[in-house]
């Protein structure tokens, strides 16, 4: 599968912008405040899927949660089709129908006592639809896969696949015609036979909608075969970002190189990361990777000069533009020296499938 040409260009204006986001929390016992979200721009394009991709406690849910209004950013601002988000209820109502929020678990989703058809209906009248109710349901269930949608309408969650149950989590979505959904982990639940359904079905709503999508996700494999772009988050920051068949090719950043590595595709021995992410209350100086770094580690930072700036030299927050960024001080070193920044497990080209 590679990028689908309806993909936009790089320079069309974002429909979705953060910038210079922040988002603490207070810490525990009176203790320093949590920086989950520690500094990011990210834009998202009109018809652009991005990929947000880490491990567990990174902040990547915090950042979306943070972009959807659900969570009002300590600093920092959101923009959606160029004006600023406004957090009051009537603006904040109205932003929230054109932005869809689909989460990973369609049975917590759901209310088990709830119809198919109630489920659907429900964002409708919250949004106090005038239309014809019934014929949106169906016309939402339909694009979501489920046809004939009126088999559906009467049916409860516990009547249904995990893979349908997460079609009808997508067609309440629909149902409000938004330009951009938040999927969050939107298959991490699903067995692996039905994951290609629900990917595929995000690529045609795409294709056919011109949906933009923001995938939370930690899985690349995923990233690989829906994004046109990826954005990779460590401790609250993007470390890396650019477009998804440059990044997780020629992987930069050691910590990309390291999430790459443990691929079933990938080459080389797997990188095993010791320790865990370091607390957000106590984000260390430098380089917020370099406890963890394999390159400093191993001595090849030492080598290119940068070993005291990777453990002292804090590094700009990058651009949210989608170009090719990395925020590592030995990346940047070996930019004028051939390819052997990038070398490390970059996965075999097969991984995305044709």
């Amino acid at each position: 599968m590679t990028t689908s040409p309806t993909a936009p260009e790089v320079t069309t204006a974002p429909l979705l912008s953060a910038q210079g986001l922040y988002v603490t929390f207070p810490g525990r016992h009176g203790g320093p405040r949590a920086r989950a979200v520690d500094g990011v721009d990210l834009d998202i394009r009109p018809g652009e899927i991005v990929a947000l991709v880490g491990e567990s406690g990174c902040g990547k849910t915090t950042l979306a949660r943070g972009l959807l209004g659900l969570v009002e950013p300590t600093a920092g601002r959101v923009t959606f089709d160029g004006r600023p988000l406004d957090y009051s209820g009537r603006s904040l109502k109205a932003y929230r129908k054109r932005v869809q929020l689909v989460l990973q678990d369609p049975s917590g989703s759901l209310n088990p006592r709830h119809t198919v058809y109630d489920a659907v209906a429900e964002g409708l009248r919250i949004h106090g639809y005038g239309g014809d109710e019934r014929t949106a349901v169906a016309e939402a269930l339909s694009r979501a896969g489920l046809r004939p949608p009126e088999r559906f309408f009467l049916r409860y969650p516990h009547e249904l696949s995990g893979g349908q149950r997460q079609r009808v989590v997508i067609a309440g979505a629909l149902v409000l015609e938004p330009e951009l959904l938040v999927a969050d982990e939107p298959v991490a639940s699903l067995d692996a036979s039905v994951r290609g359904e629900i990917l595929a079905l995000l690529l045609r709503l795409r294709t056919d909608l011109g949906l933009s999508a923001l995938v939370v996700t930690h899985d690349l494999g995923l990233a690989w075969n829906i994004a046109d772009r990826v954005a990779v988050m460590y401790l609250g920051r993007i470390v890396e970002t650019g477009a998804v068949e440059q990044v997780l090719t020629a992987p930069r950043h050691p910590y990309t190189q390291a999430l790459l590595s443990v691929l079933p595709e990938a080459p080389g021995a797997p990188v095993i990361l010791t320790g865990e992410p370091p607390d957000p209350s106590r984000v260390p100086s430098g380089c917020r990777f370099h406890a963890r770094c394999q390159i400093l580690a191993s001595g090849e930072a030492e080598a290119a000069g940068v070993a005291d700036a990777c453990r002292g030299q804090d590094l700009e927050v990058l651009g949210g533009s989608g170009e090719s960024q990395v925020a590592c001080h030995w990346a940047t070193s070996l930019r004028g020296a051939g390819n052997r920044a990038t070398s490390h497990n970059a996965p075999a080209p097969g991984l995305r499938g044709d």
